[in-house]
């Protein structure tokens, strides 16, 4: 058998497969022996039809194409290893011609990873990150503190407040009729907190305990309930009662409640200083995605689909990870965004496109840097893995080969994109 490969544009690869006519016939000789047991011919027993009857009952084409269904699969694989093919892509066959008396040539298509170039990766420029601590933000976390050390105290002393957390009923009709969803008892709504749709609080401010009131609104135009998105309606609404936060005081005593330290300057000291090693980060790590965005602007690469794809799955299988932390399922999430899955994984796609074309130019940058990985590093990286998994799984980090190769590449990358890091300018 011949086989030729020839590339097209954007990593496309086609094999084209040549049988002559000699084995074309042995392997139809081999499927048919493999397969006659499977052939149900009226008065033979499994198997021991002859070759010519069954022919004339299954068709003579039908029986060359069952040579190329049983043997492109050992044909294709063994090609990819021969060319030293890196596939992306499903498959995709094409039988150009087929007989027993003419050569049998046929074609598979696939895509393969492609060979990025990158332009420049050291010296790259981006903007300086200087965001700074003010006093402003040391002023709300301290207050973000207060909140959670506040207590609630009822009122009823007089009418509803902005600022107030008034207990609810309420429930909803549009143009009379209850629609569903829009009914709720018991409800603590936080008036100026904007949780309801607009105009809704306000409305309420001045309502006294045991009133009821019809509070006339309209939904947003883009409501995610097409029903609901832009239609004026009626929430009827009675106030059970209402309640507001007490903060504490802003003073030494408060300090030493919710800290370690015995004054309020020392604790307002130990907050600028969490505040500024939290800027320190975010600076860092605003940088990074600077560098690695000017990164992708100088690199030529066409991604294929079927990368962007399987990328796209990943983002999907990460997503429903996450929410299943939070107890929730994939499902409940787009219904709350109101979009479907395939809407979410549109959505998702040009991030994926940029996460295959930063591995592909990260992949072309370490060879052409020549990273090297020394044992040590890779011992460095198992006790890590020990530390956060445990001490029984320290054989299997050390003795299981793939995962060994597994930390290479991935110390490999972490290695090059400091170096691209640190090689950047910051103007």
């Amino acid at each position: 058998m011949n086989v030729k490969l020839e590339r097209k544009e954007n990593s496309k690869v086609e094999l084209e497969f040549n049988l002559t006519k000699e084995e074309f016939n042995a392997r139809l000789e081999k499927v048919f022996v493999k397969n006659a047991k499977n052939f149900n011919v009226p008065g033979f027993r499994p198997g021991k039809a002859p070759r010519n009857i069954i022919e004339k009952m299954y068709g003579e084409e039908s029986l060359n194409y069952s040579v190329i269904e049983d043997t492109v699969d050992e044909d294709f694989k063994t090609a990819v290893e021969e060319n030293n093919l890196e596939v992306v892509s499903k498959p995709e066959l094409n039988v150009v011609q087929i007989g027993r008396d003419i050569d049998t040539i046929y074609t598979v298509t696939v895509f393969v990873k492609p060979e990025a170039i990158v332009k420049q990766y050291k010296g790259l420029e981006v903007a300086k990150f200087e965001k700074k601590v003010t006093d402003e933000d040391i002023d709300k976390d301290i207050e973000v503190t207060r909140e959670k050390n506040s207590r609630s105290v009822t009122v009823d002393n007089r009418p509803l407040e902005n600022g107030d957390i008034s207990n609810i009923d309420f429930e909803g009709f549009d143009n009379g009729v209850a629609f569903e969803g829009g009914k709720g008892e018991k409800f603590d709504l936080t008036i100026g907190k904007g949780q309801f749709i607009p105009g809704f609080e306000e409305k309420l401010i001045g309502m006294n305990i045991g009133e009821t009131k019809d509070i006339e609104v309209s939904f947003p135009a883009d409501y995610h309930m097409d029903t609901l998105a832009g239609k004026p309606v009626v929430f009827k609404v009675t106030l059970n009662s209402i309640s507001k936060k007490e903060l504490p005081a802003l003073d030494d005593e408060f300090a030493r409640d919710i800290s370690e330290f015995e004054t309020l300057n020392d604790y307002k000291q130990s907050v600028k200083e969490k505040l500024e090693k939290k800027v320190i980060a975010e600076n860092k790590a605003s940088k990074e995605i600077a560098v690695f965005d000017k990164l992708l602007e100088n690199t030529e690469v066409v991604v294929p689909e079927a990368m962007i794809e399987e990328q796209v799955e990943n983002l999907v299988k990460q997503t429903e990870q996450e929410l299943s932390y939070q107890g929730m399922t994939i499902d409940t999430y787009c219904q709350y965004l109101g979009v479907d899955k395939d809407v979410m994984k549109a959505n998702f796609k040009v991030q994926a496109e940029k996460d295959v074309k930063f591995r592909l130019a990260i992949e072309a940058v370490i060879k052409l840097e020549n990273i090297e990985v020394t044992q040590e590093d890779i011992n460095t990286k198992i006790d890590e893995l020990v530390k956060q998994y445990g001490k029984e799984e320290e054989n299997n980090f050390k003795n299981n080969e793939n995962i060994k190769q597994y930390l290479t590449e991935q110390l490999k990358q972490e290695k090059l994109i400091n170096l691209i890091v640190e090689s950047s300018i910051e103007k």
